[in-house]
């Protein structure tokens, strides 16, 4: 055993392929923790839930969400964070190098409020103290959101999905990000 973690990446078009599982059931195998990044999202017939769903099907994983698209295929033009309740876009002309936060747009409150319930719930199953915390208060903070993706990724409970264009360097900052906080 030679890795600490891991980072599976998956096309937003083609979702779990062979070789994908292959990995996988090595890394489960030896216990790696892992995160997923949906990558592709700005190419036609991206699904970005398709591809959560085949994480949960067809390798037998807990994949959570923490981001979540802004727009799809040639619409894409960022990530929205679910745990900082914030919009990154990337500029085009900087080939996402440059980036900015935002709001996030009506259009998406109510899929995010949906995501956002998953994450919660995931996330204090983690512990008992996350759970009492949940269900007394109804919400985590930032800080126990973090600190229960990290266990629970780090435990092989649970596998935080971020998605992006890293052709495009579209959400290839906070997946590094991801990789220092959850592993």
């Amino acid at each position: 055993r030679v890795l600490d973690g891991a980072v599976g990446i998956f096309c937003a078009v083609g979702g779990v392929e062979p070789q994908s599982e292959t990995v996988w059931r090595q890394a489960d195998r030896y216990n790696v923790p892992r995160v997923a990044f949906v990558n592709k999202m700005d190419r036609v017939g991206a699904n970005f839930a398709g591809v959560v769903d085949q994480i949960r099907n067809k390798l037998g994983a807990n994949p959570v969400p923490v981001q979540i698209p802004l727009g799809s295929e040639e619409e894409f033009s960022g990530v929205i964070d679910l745990v900082r309740l914030k919009v990154y876009s990337y500029k085009e002309e900087t080939l996402g190098a440059e980036y900015h936060e935002e709001e996030i747009p009506d259009a998406y409150r109510a899929e995010v409020d949906e995501y956002r319930e998953r994450l919660f719930e995931t996330v204090a199953e983690t512990s008992e103290e996350l759970l009492e915390t949940y269900l007394a208060e109804g919400t985590l903070s930032e800080e126990q959101i973090n600190a229960g993706l990290r266990a629970g990724t780090v435990g092989g409970l649970l596998v935080p999905v971020l998605c992006g264009s890293a052709f495009k360097n579209k959400g290839v900052q906070p997946l590094l990000d991801a990789v220092v906080d959850f592993l």
